[in-house]
């Protein structure tokens, strides 16, 4: 009856090896961008003076943006900026001046598919 209890408890304990999630060091920026992962789907905005670009990806693949957009809205101190980002490719675009820089907090609202996403991050 021991043996069983044991033999048991080791399967057991072994099955779950194979069931645990993938390790955070597998979420990293490909692009040199800022990444926040919200439901395991990777969003990695990349930010220059004159171009905004987010990357979305879903366990390391790249999600078929081709009808989606996305709003953006760039928190600098007391300034306040709107932007709309249409695909491009694999990526979501925008192209202007944009006033970006350590401490600005950004909103990005993403529909895909019907399906809408928030994503919150502060720019280092």
């Amino acid at each position: 009856m021991k043996l069983r209890i044991i033999l048991i408890s080791f399967a057991l304990a072994v099955s779950n090896l194979s069931w645990s999630a993938p390790d955070d060091k597998e979420h990293k920026p490909l692009y040199g961008g800022q990444l926040v992962v919200v439901k395991d789907i990777d969003y990695e905005l990349v930010v220059n003076s004159t171009t905004l670009v987010l990357y979305i990806r879903d366990h390391g693949k790249p999600v078929d943006i081709s009808k989606a957009m996305a709003n953006l809205t760039l928190l600098t101190g007391s300034e306040r900026q709107e932007i709309e980002l249409k695909p491009n490719g694999e990526k979501l675009e925008a192209t202007g001046s944009f006033k970006v820089g350590a401490g600005t907090k950004v909103v990005a609202i993403i529909i895909n598919n019907g399906k809408q996403s928030t994503v919150r991050l502060v720019m280092q």
